[in-house]
């Protein structure tokens, strides 16, 4: 069953939110504190171990319950049995959407075609528990018979950014092996990680569903090279693995057959990392690390789909980023995570945000007459708030901001974590309450500053406030609270795009540039240069003369 085309705009739910926001948007935050003493109580989640606050938004009650309409009349809850069913959801490409299948229990039936994958997911799942098990027990050696120091994943998009993220944010649980990412086509890139490695104790995770995906088999034929200069060709079998379908390519490559861990075209090259896109993961943190996170993000599945709406964490946090997007006209959203552990969770969901929702087009094949899509960004706190926190609190835009922390830090130092919380809480009051006139004039007053001085400065001294966010709570970052966390960035990710009435889990905005790469690579190549735009032209012919 199709997803239904309804564009949002027409339902009276956006009519009446359209009402609303003329109410709401010069509504003060900090006079609704003021006036209702129970306001976090009312406007914030608990689950398992998050806590969400929401109240730090521009909303009350009636915001709340007229974006529930909208997701009730854009039919969410239709959609979310049509996801987790296996229903071609994915029309453009006729496939299901189903990464949630990677995580979900060995007891579940969920059928493509008539026919049950979940038993098919356990056996890739075991050949992972079983190669992670010989490689970081030593058991699996390399050519020269020495175990194995080092892996390196070769692979871009989704067959990086995913397990890349969760490799780092993961580093206090990392075992004997050494992960590295290699994804970029850039030669320096490649060349700057294997100039590291002993090509004796180094195993290669080639991860290309296809295995045509031009970076990553440059870089793979790259290091292979470099292999051969200290062993040969029979060698690569003990060295290479690959996740892929293209068993052909792949073993014309040199690995062997058995070394091929399969993928399916029901799992999105950015929802991939629970799949053996993750083989990088467990190898870093062990098969039962890695089954932790897979069972953290079934049980936010689990949430997302038998949760009311009005409990519900990833629909709460979509609505919200409609509200800012739709109505407000905010752009971006940044994501600050308090702990260095997750510096890059923002641009692993930069790719899942934009490359899913960064669309134009309507199910019904028509051009949108409303914003989608947000703009993600953000860096740790709290480094962030030395760089661009600046522009949150002072600048002319409004960027809803997500701040995530956790209650216990990891090696236990009490004060380092005390400093990181204070700054985490405080931020998100700072950006609440502002700054008004009259406190800054009180503190040039107890400073003694002169009266011409405090009258040239105070302007300058003065925040607005007023400026919205989420407070994302967690107990402890484990493999299981991680799972959870990105599972519920996905699932946000699918309730804007249902609302927004597009196809979030095509990405055919990623293919022009690559088709237009191959046609210049040739000119290049040849050193003939081919009609183009006059800049375009100037600049090859420029490169040309100077290469």
């Amino acid at each position: 069953m199709a997803l239904q085309n309804i564009n949002p705009t027409t339902t009276l739910a956006w009519q009446n939110l359209q009402k609303h926001f003329q109410e709401m948007q010069n509504a003060s935050m900090s006079a609704m504190f003021s006036e209702d003493n129970t306001r976090a109580t009312q406007f914030h989640l608990q689950w398992n171990d998050f806590v969400v606050d929401y109240s730090k938004n521009i909303i009350n009650q009636k915001t709340i319950d007229l974006l529930l309409e909208l997701a009730n009349e854009a039919q969410l809850k239709e959609a979310i049995a049509k996801y987790f069913d296996g229903d071609i959801i994915n029309q453009t490409e006729n496939r299901a959407v189903l990464h949630t299948a990677l995580r979900a229990t060995a007891t579940s039936s969920i059928k493509v075609d008539g026919k049950n994958v979940v038993p098919e997911i356990y056996e890739v799942k075991n050949k992972i528990k079983n190669f992670t098990n010989e490689v970081v027990n030593g058991d699996r050696k390399g050519f020269t018979g020495k175990p194995f120091t080092d892996v390196v994943n070769i692979g871009i998009g989704g067959s990086d950014l995913g397990p890349a993220m969760a490799v780092e944010a993961l580093q206090f649980y990392k075992n004997n092996l050494n992960i590295h990412f290699v994804s970029n086509v850039d030669g320096d890139h490649v060349n700057e990680i294997i100039k590291k490695l002993n090509p004796e104790t180094t195993l290669f995770v080639i991860v290309s569903k296809t295995f045509t995906t031009q970076e990553t088999l440059t870089n793979s034929e790259t290091i292979r090279k470099w292999f051969l200069q200290s062993a040969k060709q029979e060698d690569v079998a003990k060295h290479f693995v690959a996740v892929s379908t293209n068993i052909k390519n792949v073993t014309e490559f040199g690995i062997n057959p058995e070394n091929v861990f399969p993928m399916w075209d029901w799992v999105g090259g950015r929802f991939s990392l629970w799949s053996a896109v993750g083989l990088s993961i467990s190898l870093a943190v062990g098969f039962d690390n890695f089954d932790e996170l897979l069972i953290g993000a079934n049980e936010m599945d689990n949430h997302f789909k038998t949760a009311d709406f009005d409990k519900n964490i990833p629909v709460t946090l979509a609505l919200l980023s409609i509200w800012y997007n739709n109505f407000f006209g905010s752009e971006s959203e940044a994501l600050i995570p308090y702990t260095q552990y997750l510096q890059k969770l923002a641009p692993y969901l930069q790719q899942a945000t934009m490359e899913s929702n960064g669309k134009s087009v309507g199910r019904d094949g028509k051009p949108v007459n409303y914003q989608t899509g947000t703009i993600i960004w953000g860096e740790p706190g709290t480094n962030s708030q030395h760089a661009f926190f600046q522009l949150i609190h002072q600048g002319t835009k409004l960027i809803p901001t997500d701040f995530i922390g956790f209650v216990k830090p990891l090696y236990g130092n009490e004060d380092h974590h005390d400093k990181l919380m204070s700054n985490f809480f405080a931020q998100t009051e700072a950006l609440l309450h502002g700054k008004t006139k009259e406190q800054v004039q009180a503190e040039f007053d107890k400073q003694g500053l002169s009266e011409e001085k405090a009258k040239f400065l105070l302007p300058f001294k003065i925040f607005s406030g007023n400026k919205p966010t989420n407070t994302i709570l967690i107990q402890k970052l484990t493999p299981k609270s991680l799972g959870s966390l990105i599972a519920l960035y996905e699932h946000k990710i699918f309730v804007q795009g249902i609302i927004w009435d597009i196809f979030s889990f095509d990405q055919w905005g990623v293919e022009l540039g690559k088709q237009l790469a191959n046609s210049i690579l040739e000119e290049i190549h040849s050193k003939k240069v081919n009609p183009h735009d006059s800049s375009t032209e100037f600049l090859l012919n420029h490169f040309l003369k100077n290469k």
